[in-house]
């Protein structure tokens, strides 16, 4: 996170080892799930470790994120830790939902994650919901959600956008 810091060498290694983190996080996720020690489905964020970095080094702590089902690294970006993250890929109660959550429903408010979302788009709604808090409450944070190009075409989405240009 980046609370105002200028860029310079120490940032940029910074968010290249957060990115490497992500990584083996993803690829460690994937070998449990391979192997069977992982209940559920899982949903990998390899290859976009970058975007998750790149704007979570621009946002304040107290800033609010929501996701998709590929909500992993976003979570981590936002500053989860790698063993909760792990308890809750494995249904221990000691994950940030207690276990409940899975890799597709990981919620750490704590650190401004409002989760990964597995229906497609559901998570833009919230997010213009969080925006429209912050705003009521005159609020310096913002709220940024991400979203692929399977969620771009969808019904909620439009309505969010609708919602959020009228606020």
């Amino acid at each position: 996170m980046s609370d105002g810091a200028t860029r310079n060498d120490e940032s940029y290694m910074r968010m290249y080892r957060q990115m490497r983190r992500i990584r083996a996080f993803e690829e460690n996720a994937q070998k449990l799930y391979l192997s069977g020690k992982m209940p559920g489905l899982t949903h990998l964020y390899i290859g976009q470790e970058a975007v998750a970095v790149g704007i979570c080094e621009a946002l304040d702590r107290t800033d609010h994120i929501t996701s998709t089902h590929r909500g992993h690294g976003h979570c981590l970006a936002k500053g989860a830790d790698l063993s909760r993250m792990f308890c809750e890929l494995l249904g221990k109660s000691e994950g940030y939902c207690r276990g409940k959550g899975g890799s597709m429903h990981i919620f750490a408010l704590e650190q401004g994650f409002y989760g990964g979302h597995g229906i497609v788009g559901a998570q833009v709604p919230l997010g213009v919901g969080l925006g429209f808090a912050h705003k009521y409450r005159a609020s310096d944070r913002i709220s940024v959600t991400y979203f692929g190009d399977g969620a771009a075409n969808q019904g909620q989405v439009f309505e969010a956008f609708n919602m959020a240009a009228l606020w």
